[in-house]
């Protein structure tokens, strides 16, 4: 926890490289929203920030931490991998994946969930891992992590009016008035940031678990953020979300620059578009090449 407190206030405080700090403002000049964003080389530590601590929405991001509890549940026994997950149509959402799409009925083991809620963002495998393991369960690991601000507030497309159990939707933090403004979950760019090395670093659950999920990570098929204007050829173990006004992307581009570890939100966007040309998704994927450029060592 005290190495969680320490980093995030050492990237707070670190002073931007000048033309670095240059170009991400003039690329943002223009947006009428927010952004907010932290990035580091994991080889050098060279770091640059925005609002990094600033408590953001986290879109389907927070898929990330929902996966996380699971391979410390799998690692603790708590669950098995093989174990079977039944779909049903009470828990059918729309939205990403292709869960909702099959049977009502059919089984898949709680490992191929896992893979499809990052890989696809599937929403309907996400709330029924999250009714196995529980969005509450989810939150006492990150506070115990050290982690203040990554939280789950309630299941996909929960209508936010059932207070009941966690099961039915809603988590301990998500019922607190406080919290609905938040939607499915909350974090920070800068935790998010913390998230990643620490995954790099095989420092997550063990050393084997934190390289698996970073490999679940790599195969995520949304790529209209991080990395997409990346002129090099780049390896990206990712996770983006989406909401009307707001894109969210979390993830490390391996390129022969160094990893460069970011988490960038954008809110605010005008206009609602779902299409890859996005001006929420084109502007995280502009600075994403100014911070492997900025950060980067040359190749």
């Amino acid at each position: 926890m005290l190495f969680l407190f320490f980093a995030i206030s050492l990237l707070a405080q670190s002073k931007p490289d000048s033309a670095l700090d240059s170009v991400v403002k003039a690329r943002i000049a223009k947006f009428p929203g927010t952004v907010t964003l932290a990035a580091k080389n994991l080889s050098t530590g060279a770091a640059y920030s925005i609002g990094a601590e600033r408590a953001t929405r986290t879109a389907t991001t927070i898929k990330l931490a929902i996966m996380l509890e699971c391979f410390y549940e799998a690692a603790e026994r708590k669950l098995k991998w093989t174990e079977p997950i039944t779909i049903t149509v009470d828990e059918k959402v729309s939205g990403s994946g292709i869960l909702q799409d099959l049977s009502p009925g059919d089984e898949l083991p709680i490992r191929d969930m896992v893979d499809l809620m990052i890989v696809l963002s599937d929403n309907t495998a996400t709330n029924l891992i999250l009714n196995r393991i529980t969005g509450n369960a989810v939150n006492a690991r990150m506070a115990q992590l050290g982690f203040q601000q990554i939280r789950v507030m309630r299941k996909i497309l929960g209508d936010g009016k059932d207070l009941k159990p966690f099961p039915t939707g809603i988590t301990e933090e998500g019922a607190k008035e406080e919290n609905k403004k938040w939607g499915i979950g909350r974090s920070s760019p800068a935790e998010m940031l913390l998230l990643l090395e620490k995954l790099y670093r095989g420092e997550l659950v063990d050393k084997q678990s934190s390289e698996e999920m970073l490999a679940i990570m790599k195969r995520q098929r949304d790529h209209n953020g991080i990395g997409r204007d990346v002129k090099e050829e780049v390896t990206i173990a990712s996770k983006s979300g989406a909401l009307d006004h707001l894109r969210s992307d979390v993830g490390i581009v391996y390129s022969k620059r160094g990893p460069i570890a970011m988490a960038i939100t954008v809110e605010g966007i005008p206009e609602i578009d779902y299409g890859p040309d996005n001006a929420g998704d084109l502007l995280i994927s502009a600075l994403s090449d100014v911070l492997v450029n900025g950060l980067g060592t040359p190749p």
